[in-house]
């Protein structure tokens, strides 16, 4: 069963930012890195950041570096997805996930995401 709630998502022009949660109860949270993807309509579910437990290590897709920045702060039990110069390519909805997968087909359960839409 998925403990994880998204939320923070919008719809911004492009160029805007937004900023994602992920919100976890404590033993979800504790000693699990923490990924964030993302599902445009019609396509396949696509890896955007990973975090480790400790938040030292992060790593991004592609598609992303260099304009998301991923953080968390474990006394919240929360994960951040700092999204900036957005664009409408980055329309989609945004899971995060337990653990460090940067495969979602290794995740069987999913929460219910946050909607980003980015207009032109």
């Amino acid at each position: 069963q998925v403990q994880v709630v998204e939320s923070g998502g919008g719809h911004v022009q492009a160029g805007a930012s937004l900023r994602l949660t992920c919100a976890a109860d404590e033993r979800t949270f504790s000693n699990s890195a923490i990924a964030w993807f993302r599902q445009a309509p019609g396509k396949e579910r696509e890896f955007v950041a990973v975090i480790s437990a400790a938040g030292r290590a992060t790593h991004y897709g592609n598609s992303v570096l260099g304009r998301f920045t991923i953080s968390r702060d474990n006394a919240k039990n929360t994960v951040y997805l700092q999204m900036n110069s957005l664009k409408p390519e980055d329309t989609g909805v945004y899971y995060c996930n337990t653990g460090g997968y940067t495969n979602p087909n290794q995740y069987q359960n999913w929460g219910q995401g946050t909607q980003v839409t980015v207009s032109s």
